[in-house]
């Protein structure tokens, strides 16, 4: 009778997993496409992923909660703003600091809260050194060592992230499978999706079709090897020459930004983090600037990336987004969401922190 009971919820949880990823059908992404007006959907993952998948990557507690504080209005170095552009790309602004193009693969893990905090402390501190400081910092310490962020892989606090990076600090850490820097990403890319390989090029104009090559079908199973049991220490494990306690980098402070001054303090620091909610609509997206379509469903839960810029586009104003999704996902791993409504509550999700120089 046990053995009946377990045979039936392996098939009624195939069959939920099954209509759960319904937003992975050719028919969902054409009725995306004959509603959507700004923005064209296309397959960015196997039809038969499961949901699960992409809740795993979901991992951003930081929607909507800029209510909490701090909350930053005023900075003596926006006075030296006279205007604010209608249309701004750090990429193009600060072409010697590579980090600020470079796009990240959290794997199978709800680190995006990372990813995005770390990644624009990168991108704020090459601005801050005017190119001195040129890497990548590392997501695996703050997924790993600040407890008080979150959960791990199960999502956290941005704002968190940049409070510890005050109060304790970060390290250089490169991506997964190198060792670049004190201590790189240990969590491997996902395998459930034929993957595109690239020659990874840093500026938007710069991407060549030609450098382009497909890798080989990859298995369509979403299962994993268990992961080893990531522990925090605070030493090196990447460049072993580097010495972990001359190694770390700090922000002066840590603040939610309001809409106001969301694009002040990108052009007087650089990119921000920027966390909003989900809906499966946004999973297909490819080109143009994302607004919600009428019949999508919302994922249950935020995701975080960083905000680099802003501009019009067919008269519809977005932000411009660096997803950590690999190359493969969207435009060229970044995205545009519409700006100044607030779409699925990003504007009032938006962190930052200065970092201190010595």
């Amino acid at each position: 009778m046990s053995r009946v009971f377990i045979l039936l919820s392996i098939v009624l949880v195939s069959i939920y997993q099954t209509e759960q990823a319904h937003f992975l059908t050719d028919d969902y992404i054409n009725q995306i496409n004959n509603e959507a007006t700004t923005w064209k959907a296309g397959k960015n993952f196997h039809s038969d992923t499961p949901v699960e998948y992409f809740k795993s990557m979901l991992g951003s507690k930081g929607v909507g909660s800029s209510s909490n504080g701090p909350v930053k209005t005023a900075d003596p170095n926006y006075e030296n703003i006279q205007y604010i552009p209608r249309t701004f790309d750090a990429r193009k602004k600060w072409k010697n600091c590579q980090t600020v193009g470079h796009i990240r693969d959290q794997g199978q893990c709800g680190s995006c809260w990372a990813h995005s905090t770390t990644s624009a402390f990168s991108d704020r501190l090459c601005i801050a050194t005017d190119g001195k400081f040129n890497q990548l910092l590392s997501v695996d310490q703050l997924t790993f060592c600040c407890y008080y962020c979150g959960f791990q892989c199960l999502g956290g606090w941005p704002i968190q992230a940049w409070r510890y990076f005050k109060h304790h600090g970060i390290v250089t850490g490169g991506d997964y499978g190198t060792h670049e820097g004190c201590k790189p990403y240990r969590v491997p890319p996902s395998n459930d999706y034929k993957r595109t390989s690239i020659m990874v090029s840093t500026q938007p104009d710069l991407i060549d079709p030609a450098t382009v090559t497909e890798s080989p079908e990859l298995s369509t199973t979403t299962e994993q090897e268990p992961e080893e049991k990531h522990s925090c220490k605070h030493e090196c494990d990447g460049d072993t020459s580097i010495s972990y306690k001359d190694n770390i980098f700090y922000t002066r402070d840590a603040y939610h930004l309001t809409p106001a001054m969301i694009q002040k303090d990108v052009l007087a620091y650089g990119p921000v983090e920027a966390s909003f909610k989900v809906y499966d609509d946004f999973i297909n997206y490819k080109s143009g600037v994302y607004v919600k379509t009428e019949n999508a469903t919302y994922m249950g839960a935020g995701h975080s990336v960083k905000l680099i810029g802003w501009g019009v586009e067919r008269g519809v104003p977005y932000w411009l987004m660096v997803n950590s999704w690999n190359y493969h996902w969207g435009d060229w791993g970044t995205f545009k969401i519409r700006r100044g409504t607030n779409e699925c509550e990003i504007e009032d999700s938006v962190t930052g922190g200065v970092p201190l120089t010595y």
